[in-house]
């Protein structure tokens, strides 16, 4: 994806984002975005503490496409994916993953919130752990602002 790709993904990934929030849930987005950089093949918003937006997207894509087609997909998510959301990127086969926020970012904003107890594990250090190979691009800097900006109301309820 080029960079001018990665920030129109990630404006949209947060308007799903923003949906989410809308309906109830926790405000995170994210889309598996085709080889072409361009063409969104599904979106998603987070629906509740185990079922995030990632990990969600990763087995709809695993169940609908290729294996060899995912390794060039990308998933692009608001926030750094978490542990959990890594592993099922990685088992899925998604080639790359582009996100706006870090983890840290988000503690910073939820603090101890019992809905969401961040962990402290880099998607990096997931995705390597692997024996095949997936990119990983974040966060980027010129949207934190916008990407992080629902989550200052929301987690103070």
């Amino acid at each position: 994806m080029t960079p001018a790709q990665t920030v129109v993904a990630l404006r949209r990934a947060n308007q799903v984002a923003l949906r989410a929030m809308a309906m109830g849930r926790h405000p995170f987005g994210a889309l598996l975005v085709a080889p072409d950089g361009d063409t969104v093949l599904a979106e998603q918003g987070n629906i509740d503490t185990v079922n995030h937006a990632e990990s969600t997207l990763a087995r709809t894509a695993a169940a609908n496409y290729p294996g060899a087609y995912l390794a060039q997909c990308t998933l692009v998510t608001t926030f750094e994916p978490c542990a959990m959301c890594a592993g099922t990127v990685y088992w899925a086969g998604i080639g790359r993953v582009v996100y706006g926020a870090e983890e840290s970012a988000l503690l910073a904003l939820t603090g101890d919130h019992p809905e969401n107890p961040t962990l402290s594990l880099p998607c990096r250090t997931v995705l390597a752990s692997g024996q095949r190979p997936t990119e990983v691009i974040g966060p980027v800097p010129a949207l934190e602002a916008e990407i992080t900006a629902p989550h200052r109301s929301f987690w103070k309820r």
